[in-house]
């Protein structure tokens, strides 16, 4: 039998790195240490929690020495609450490692040369630059040391976001610093509203209870969205859905949705209007788009205007030439250059995604736009590009998993002349670049932050056919 590991205290440790995933690192002996809330600089206790042939894993249990880098956290649930992990850090300096995390990955896991990269665009706002945001309701909410000792005085409901590892702990937040008011304002309305009116909150091991989530979109002066997700629709409910018309008569757009499920998606269920305007608009120079629900729209506003402009920039597209955008959302890439192009095909696997892309088109004058809803590798066929046209540009922003296989191997049949590659993950955008490599050059790479306080970013990178070889 294998021995059972027993954690150990190593003392005195310099944090030398922050690592592709945002944890930092320490080395000991050779062996490297992954460390969560570290930073460069500081002299740490680590107590390691698992050891494994190539590497460790710790918590700081003691910071004998902060880095000089170190600051003080804004938020009061930093360090509990799964956000903002790198609030502990100057933006600048996180800056700093994001970029190199992008030159970590390329290096590392891709097989391709690429150029020095483009300055990263930081985020003009620090906070309250999310125009979305997902609260979970619990009754069983996390408790602190503190809370522990009083626990049986205290009300365990709350509303807030999930503690990293335990997915039945929700942290009860005061104050999120990651979207505009009145969020804030809505988010503790609907929980002393819901408490004082006796709406059980769920508890997600037992199913049971009624209020499950909330989610607030904000896009600005008269653009505010609520969605209430409850396991019914109690006559409770709807009293809570009247208390936030009247409370809060900003609300443009007020939906619930009924969830009976084991897990909290939402995508697959019917939304359910109360209140106001089925969706709310989002404005990007002359053009408008619609947001309803469940579409998706880059949560960083201001960030997406400024990562469309690269793309739109680099995809350099002719008024004779066809554009592809795969995994297009609710089209406002397709729709964003769409003026430039002959024509522009958005693929998506979102049915809802695609028919808000349809409207979209519509309402702003486009017609020579062409959406369809499916999985983009059985869409994307021989056939399918014969009918459609030959790309000359592809423009794709794939979620983080990637490229499937299959649409990288259509691509090099299509072999277009451009692809502008959008990533929320540099290491799987390395791989998929890689398989592309034997006939497509890297021109440029761009890093765009949409994500401060965390590791998270995008990165665009321009692919040119090489000709030579085709």
């Amino acid at each position: 039998m294998s021995r059972k590991f027993s954690p150990y205290i190593l003392e005195n440790i310099e944090i030398i790195d922050i690592g592709s995933e945002g944890k930092s690192i320490a080395k000991q002996d050779g062996m490297v240490i992954f460390v969560p809330m570290g930073v460069p600089g500081d002299i740490v206790d680590i107590r390691i929690i698992k050891k494994r042939k190539g590497y460790m894993e710790g918590i700081i249990t003691q910071i004998k020495q902060p880095s000089p880098l170190r600051i003080a956290p804004r938020c009061t649930h930093f360090g509990v609450c799964g956000g903002c992990k790198w609030q502990i850090l100057p933006y600048q300096q996180q800056l700093q490692f994001k970029q190199q995390q992008i030159y970590d990955n390329f290096k590392h896991l891709g097989k391709f040369e690429f150029p020095e990269m483009e300055p990263i665009l930081g985020s003009e706002n620090e906070y309250y630059y999310r125009n979305k945001l997902e609260f979970t309701f619990s009754d069983s909410r996390w408790l602190d040391q503190e809370d522990l000792k009083h626990r049986d005085q205290l009300n365990l409901n709350g509303l807030g976001f999930h503690v990293p590892g335990k997915f039945d702990k929700v942290v009860d937040i005061e104050h999120c610093y990651l979207q505009e008011d009145p969020s804030n304002q809505i988010r503790l309305a609907v929980k002393k509203q819901a408490l004082a009116k006796g709406i059980p909150f769920y508890n997600i091991k037992t199913h049971t209870g009624i209020l499950r989530n909330l989610i607030i979109r904000t896009h600005g002066p008269g653009q505010l969205m609520v969605i209430l997700v409850v396991k019914s629709a109690t006559p409770e409910v709807m009293e809570l859905l009247q208390f936030l018309v009247e409370q809060f008569p900003e609300i443009s757009s007020l939906h619930y949705v009924i969830n009976t499920k084991l897990n909290d998606s939402i995508s697959d269920l019917p939304t359910e209007l109360f209140h106001g305007n089925p969706h709310v608009k989002a404005k990007m120079e002359e053009l408008e788009f619609i947001i309803s629900p469940v579409s998706f729209y880059q949560t960083n506003s201001q960030q997406a205007y400024r990562l469309y402009q690269v793309v739109r920039e680099w995809a350099e597209i002719q008024s004779d030439e066809i554009v592809y955008d795969l995994y297009t959302g609710t089209g406002t890439i397709a729709n964003f250059v769409a003026h430039q192009a002959k024509k522009v095909v958005g693929i998506e696997y979102v049915e809802s995604a695609i028919e808000d892309a349809w409207v979209n088109s519509r309402n702003n004058g486009i017609e020579n736009s062409f959406f369809i809803a499916g999985d983009i590798k059985d869409i994307l066929t021989s056939s399918f590009v014969k009918e459609q046209g030959k790309p000359n540009v592809v423009i794709t922003d794939p979620p983080r998993a990637g490229m499937h296989p299959a649409v990288v191997e259509q691509l090099l049949k299509i072999l277009p002349d451009r692809i502008v590659y959008v990533s929320c993950n540099p290491a799987t955008q390395a791989r998929d670049i890689t398989l592309l490599a034997a006939h497509y050059k890297v021109v440029k790479v761009q890093p765009v932050d949409m994500f401060p306080h965390t590791h998270h970013l995008e990165n665009v990178v321009l692919l040119k056919r090489n000709t030579t070889l085709n």
